[in-house]
């Protein structure tokens, strides 16, 4: 008798269409932000009012029907956060409770609320009637972090988050120096052409992102030792100290990097296992 083919429970179904779709907005998203800090180096584009994030949401409810792209944009960021909360606590890609396996499935964690952060800001613009929200993503930031030394042992809590960011950005640099972040792709199903961009792409963007982590790591570093949320940044901030620090050409090096990490988010979206099975 043949055996029968695994079946994919309901839930399981909407996880993995949650995390394609999350998958897909987020690598739109790190594609804008790669090109629009590249043209900024290049002075094909000065927006200096604003951050990168708040142009690249600007700019998607601009285009043509650009208030239904930024509501789907707004979606596939909530699917990615809610992905990564699902992954870290129903443990969908059997990490287990090693030590190693909980430091990974806290990671997830922070990258859901750091791109819940993002979903929130992308929500309040989108039903704002096009006006730049007050509370964007680095001012929710600090608020986090505001409430955070608002506790008793604010300082360490802080500084522990920022040394949690710290070893994200180490972690993804890690990934790109050991070729490890090619494990969450299945090679098999790929020709050699896009085999090829996938390990080009996903090591170069696994860099950048990295240093932009560690940046945003600094940052809170800072916020905790002075006890001062208004040194907490986000994204912008990274790529801002990054070009005032080092001058535009390793801004531009960095943000041709996250346009490589925005392409391999695609390919993870369509050839990542996304429920592991035990």
């Amino acid at each position: 008798m043949a055996n029968s083919l695994p079946t994919t429970s309901p839930r399981d179904k909407w996880i993995e269409l949650a995390a394609k779709v999350g998958l897909s907005a987020l690598g739109l998203v790190y594609l804008l932000i790669g090109t629009l800090t590249f043209m900024a180096t290049i002075e094909l584009r000065r927006d200096t009012d604003e951050g990168k994030v708040t142009q690249i949401l600007q700019w998607i409810q601009s285009l043509p029907f650009g208030q239904v792209m930024l509501a789907i944009t707004t979606v596939g960021l909530l699917c990615y956060t809610l992905w990564r909360f699902t992954a870290a606590i129903l443990d969908t890609e059997k990490k287990g409770n090693s030590l190693h396996g909980l430091a990974i499935r806290i990671s997830y964690i922070s990258y859901g609320t750091v791109y819940g952060a993002l979903t929130y800001y992308a929500t309040i613009l989108l039903f704002g009637e096009g006006r730049v929200p007050p509370e964007g993503e680095e001012n929710t930031r600090r608020t986090i972090v505001q409430s955070l030394l608002e506790q008793p042992f604010g300082q360490w809590l802080v500084g522990a988050f920022s040394l949690g960011t710290i070893a994200i950005g180490v972690f993804q640099i890690y990934l790109a120096l050991s070729g490890q972040y090619r494990q969450v792709i299945q090679e098999s199903f790929l020709d050699s052409r896009v085999k090829e961009i996938m390990i080009k792409s996903g090591q170069v963007g696994y860099m950048a992102r990295g240093i932009v982590w560690l940046v945003v790591g600094y940052f809170l570093w800072e916020a905790a030792i002075q006890s001062d949320p208004s040194e907490a940044g986000d994204i912008d901030s990274a790529l801002n100290f990054l070009e005032y620090e080092y001058g535009p050409l390793i801004l531009g090096i960095i943000a041709l990097g996250l346009v490589c990490y925005g392409i391999f988010m695609f390919v993870r979206a369509r050839y990542q296992p996304i429920i592991k099975k035990a």
